[in-house]
């Protein structure tokens, strides 16, 4: 059972980094809604607005780690109403500097079935009217070329061994409906693999911020348009995501061991040269 923090509330960033102190942060998807048991629980609060709980904050093999549910801790925020600008720099602001983030995601192949675990190379984004970007003056333009971490990725591939499939492009959409057959078809076409409403613009944030950002997908179902008599329906969502969600959760603990302590990849440097119109927190 998580724990409220009796001490005062960190108000500022150097206020929030040392009262937490995490270096790896988590936002769990559907049905992710605690990491850790007695971990303690700590309100921030951004120029954006409030993230979607408290963190919850505890310590992994000796690393401490920021837990987020990105939905709230009864899936009161549905995809198009998720602050994700304060959810990220919430992360940010407590240390955090690697992401992991679990979703639920429909399967576009047949070959990854509901059940599987798969961590996306690149990310479509067909959402609209999110806000995008923590840049809303000056110009500032950050590569996105590949969305998510290397080294993340590696990281839960040891973690995940066979049980974990690597590559393929997830699409967002915008929900909170899932998709027609027509698009789904479309979707597949293009040859993506997984299709999914909220990994934009949590992924692309993370990246403004030069915070890691590492998926990953469990499939709770097939897309419509993979079988002509079935539908995604929410309780079947729900359903397959309940039932692997202690395998999901021994991925992610055993991930957090392993990503370095040390960051030399890609997105550590993403800021490098670039004049921001805000302070980092």
């Amino acid at each position: 059972m998580n724990t409220t923090s009796d001490s005062a509330q960190p108000d500022t960033p150097a206020d929030i980094r040392a009262a937490i102190g995490a270096e790896i942060g988590v936002i769990g998807g559907s049905g992710f809604y605690q990491l850790l048991d007695g971990a303690e629980q700590i309100k921030v609060t951004t120029p954006y607005g409030d993230p979607s709980a408290p963190l919850s904050v505890g310590t992994v093999a000796g690393r401490r780690v920021a837990f987020l549910p990105r939905h709230g801790h009864d899936h009161e925020f549905p995809p198009h109403e998720i602050n994700y600008r304060a959810n990220i720099w919430a992360m940010r602001a407590a240390g955090v500097r690697q992401i992991l983030a679990p979703c639920a995601v429909g399967s576009l192949r047949r070959e990854l079935a509901p059940g599987t675990i798969v961590v996306p190379d690149q990310l479509v984004d067909r959402t609209s009217g999110r806000i995008q970007t923590f840049f809303d003056r000056g110009a500032v333009h950050v590569p996105f070329a590949d969305p998510y971490c290397a080294h993340g990725t590696a990281a839960i591939s040891e973690a995940g061994g066979s049980g974990v499939r690597t590559g393929g492009a997830m699409v967002v959409i915008e929900g909170p409906r899932f998709s027609t057959r027509a698009e789904s078809q479309w979707y597949a076409a293009q040859g993506w693999s997984l299709v999914n409403m909220t990994g934009a613009p949590e992924a692309v944030l993370a990246r403004e911020l030069a915070v890691c950002y590492t998926s990953l997908a469990l499939v709770t179902d097939l897309d419509a348009g993979l079988d002509a008599d079935e539908s995604v329906s929410q309780d079947e969502v729900f359903k397959v995501f309940a039932a692997n969600i202690e395998r999901l959760r021994e991925i992610v603990l055993k991930t957090v061991e392993l990503l370095p302590a040390e960051r030399t990849c890609r997105c550590a440097q993403t800021l490098d040269g670039i004049r921001l119109p805000f302070e980092l927190p």
